[in-house]
């Protein structure tokens, strides 16, 4: 069954007046949107859960690794500008499911790698395809928090969140199995595949634009222009993305490395960190509704920073792992939050305005694991985690400086 809904931030019409109101259906539509995200996440959770093996298999240094996982950045940033004005045009039901279905593709791809180029190609395509899914996974999400009029986006996040960890044991597993990542990855895939298949007709589907409005488009430049809430937003979310993407790709050799933890418990620091985010997006909502998003936020941004110094003045497996936690709870409503207001900004498309945010704070996502590895060459992985640190007060003293308005 398709969804349609005319959604209008100018006349938001109360929810008894949408025919789609039936019991039991938006929940549905809720559901089908947040295992979209789960699907996501598992993808890119599948992928973090073995870069240990696939870094030891190529023979690659932390350097090396540094610079193969530049990929990544290097396929967002060729997709940013478009991302957004595909949704607009094509609506982000349909790009969400090309989107995602080749982001899944790309990730068995990197298990078939043999050298350091055929990986960098994989990671560049894989890239390429989560800026978009990326972008419409969020506009869907966008959309459905208009449908409910409360905050419902901390808990999408949570169900990406829930899928890093799922993704984290399904690695353990595989890896105590001896399962080469291609049969891990081509395993994920199928499941994955299975979840699109039979979710896809639930996603909102959202009225084409008119003819003046698509000329008007086609006028623009590739990206929104930026106006001063979307660059503060965007330089909160790069500040937390950072650590978010610190704690993916690296959580695991920081504890094979560092910690120097047994094999068996190597990916403890990556599980910590994706339970305590995924926890704290499933009552973020909440707590943004009783103590303010400003107030949430710069918690969030202190629990960043004492986690992350933590596990460094720390290095040892239960230290290290409770700091990680903190971590994963402080960057756990950064984001959420950020893409929320994003999409509320006047006179802007909301997939438009989350190009715009994201151009910023997906960087340090994705920009900040590759530089961590020629740090970490020069002074060690413990002296990168402690310069990370930093960011979290970095958020504090920005959301300091602004005003928002009550969620």
């Amino acid at each position: 069954m398709d969804t349609e809904i005319n959604l209008s931030r100018k006349v938001r019409k109360p929810l008894k007046s949408y025919k789609l109101a039936k019991e039991g259906y938006l929940n549905r539509v809720r559901l089908a949107v947040s295992l979209f995200y789960f699907s996501m996440g598992l993808t890119f959770a599948t992928w973090a859960s073995r870069i240990p093996d696939i870094k030891e298999t190529l023979g690659l240094s932390e350097a090396d690794l540094g610079t193969v996982l530049f990929a990544i950045p290097c396929g967002q940033l060729l997709m940013m500008p478009f991302s957004g004005k595909l949704v607009v045009k094509y609506s982000s039901r349909k790009t969400v499911q090309m989107g995602i279905l080749l982001y899944i593709a790309a990730m068995v791809t990197l298990g078939l790698a043999t050298e350091r180029w055929h990986l960098m190609l994989s990671l560049f395509f894989f890239g390429v395809f989560s800026n978009v899914t990326n972008i419409s996974v969020n506009t869907q999400g966008l959309l459905t928090e208009g449908i409910f009029r409360k905050p419902i986006m901390s808990s999408f996040h949570g169900a990406w969140s829930l899928a890093g960890f799922t993704g984290a044991l399904v690695g353990l597993l595989m890896m105590n199995l001896k399962l080469q990542p291609i049969y891990h990855f081509a395993i994920i895939g199928v499941v994955l595949y299975i979840n699109i298949f039979l979710n896809y007709s639930y996603l909102i589907k959202t009225r084409p634009p008119k003819p003046k409005a698509v000329e008007a488009e086609k006028k623009r430049s590739l990206l929104p222009k930026m106006n001063p809430a979307l660059v503060w937003l965007g330089i909160i979310g790069f500040c937390s993305m950072v650590s978010e993407g610190i704690m993916f790709d690296w959580s695991g050799v920081y504890f094979k490395d560092v910690v120097k933890a047994p094999e068996s418990l190597v990916i403890l620091g990556y599980t910590s960190f994706m339970i305590m985010m995924a926890s704290g997006r499933f009552i973020g909502d909440r707590l943004v509704g009783r103590f303010g998003r400003k107030r949430v936020l710069q918690v969030s941004g202190v629990l960043i920073t004492g986690g992350m110094y933590l596990a460094v003045l720390l290095p040892y497996v239960v230290p290290s792992a409770l700091g990680f936690m903190l971590v994963g709870l402080g960057v756990s409503t950064v984001v959420p939050g950020v893409y929320s207001l994003a999409g509320r900004t006047p006179g802007i498309e909301p997939s438009q305005a989350l190009t715009a945010v994201s151009s910023v704070s997906f960087l340090g996502f994705l920009i900040g694991p590759p530089v961590i590895g020629y740090i970490a060459e020069e002074v060690g992985l413990k002296m990168s985690f402690a310069i990370i640190g930093v960011f979290g007060l970095g958020i504090v003293a920005l959301v300091s400086r602004i005003k928002m308005e009550a969620p």
